[in-house]
């Protein structure tokens, strides 16, 4: 399973996450702005965020700042470091690996980063 998509290899359709219950929808992909995210609550209550980059490519991980505790990653600025695109929390400014989910800025702390498909 992939959690990257190459949005321009694809056509568009629904963007969906892979779940502990499965796949899960969560938006078209017509609705994907470059940079911007989009937000999802899972069935198991947990969150997510989907983002596609200026490549056209898409990434899925955990939308809950590790730091703060607030649902807010979908809000973060999106951008790239060595050739590897993050997301920075709009909080406290703390990168995410939009591949993985590891936070560039302290080895220790992850959000989850989830495979995705577009159907």
């Amino acid at each position: 399973m992939t959690t990257m998509i190459d949005l321009a290899a694809v056509r568009t359709g629904t963007v969906e996450l892979l779940t502990s219950a499965g796949w899960f929808a969560v938006c078209a992909t017509g609705d994907l702005e470059v940079g911007r995210g989009v937000a999802a609550l899972l069935p198991d209550g947990a969150q997510a965020a989907v983002f596609k980059d200026s490549t056209g490519r898409l990434y899925a991980i955990g939308n809950v700042d590790p730091f703060t505790g607030a649902g807010v990653l979908c809000h973060g600025l999106v951008g790239s470091a060595g050739g590897r695109p993050y997301v920075a929390s709009p909080l406290l400014k703390q990168r995410f690996a939009l591949v993985d989910g590891r936070c560039l800025d302290d080895d220790e702390v992850t959000v989850a980063s989830y495979p995705l498909r577009v159907s």
